[in-house]
């Protein structure tokens, strides 16, 4: 007979979940039916750095996103587990553009030329195509189902992200992370 204690048995849940998680935010409905979405799990002593660099990079901006980044990252320290989810904002199918302007310019060479001129002046790369922003919505809300319907503690959090863009884990314009806990209690509800 082979016995697992309940922690092991919980960490084997969660690396599974994530991985779940992962295949269903790549096979989430995408615009134009093209892919720009990408995954990282990460675990371990990448989860304190990813904790440092969201303390890093709190200071300088309101008070109310600060405390928000702080209070994440102790979130984050907690956690088992980050999944971690993105996307690159260029338009799709350029060489037949749809012209839509909802990322707030003309056309979609307008949006490659204003891409090209912003460089990475704020926490994540712009404008970005509309198209691209709502994949990573749908994204996330594919990835976090599968956490709830395995009953594991998550919450997306655009500021892990920010510091997982910082560190340049993934090579994509906007980075969210959604981290993971098995307890008896969320840890990511009542954070104050």
């Amino acid at each position: 007979m082979t016995r697992t204690s309940s922690s092991a048995a919980e960490r084997e849940a969660l690396r599974t979940v994530a991985t779940l998680m992962a295949a269903a935010a790549r096979t989430a409905p995408k615009g134009r039916g093209l892919d720009a979405i990408q995954t990282m799990v990460i675990d371990g002593e990448d989860i304190e750095t990813l904790a440092r660099k969201m303390e890093e990079v709190a200071p300088g901006r309101p008070d109310l996103v600060t405390n928000a980044i702080r209070r994440d990252a102790g979130n984050v320290r907690k956690s088992e587990l980050v999944v971690l989810v993105g996307v690159t904002g260029t338009p799709k199918r350029p060489e037949h553009p749809l012209d839509c302007g909802a990322c707030g310019l003309k056309t979609c060479a307008n949006l490659i030329n204003a891409r090209e001129k912003a460089g990475h002046a704020t926490d994540y790369f712009g404008p970005t195509c509309v198209f691209a922003s709502i994949d990573l919505g749908v994204a996330l809300g594919s990835a976090a189902k599968v956490a709830s319907d395995h009953n594991v503690d998550n919450r997306i959090m655009f500021t892990a992200g920010i510091a997982a863009t910082k560190l340049g884990w993934m090579d994509c314009d906007i980075i969210l992370g959604i981290p993971l806990s098995v307890s008896g209690k969320s840890i990511y509800f009542d954070r104050g």
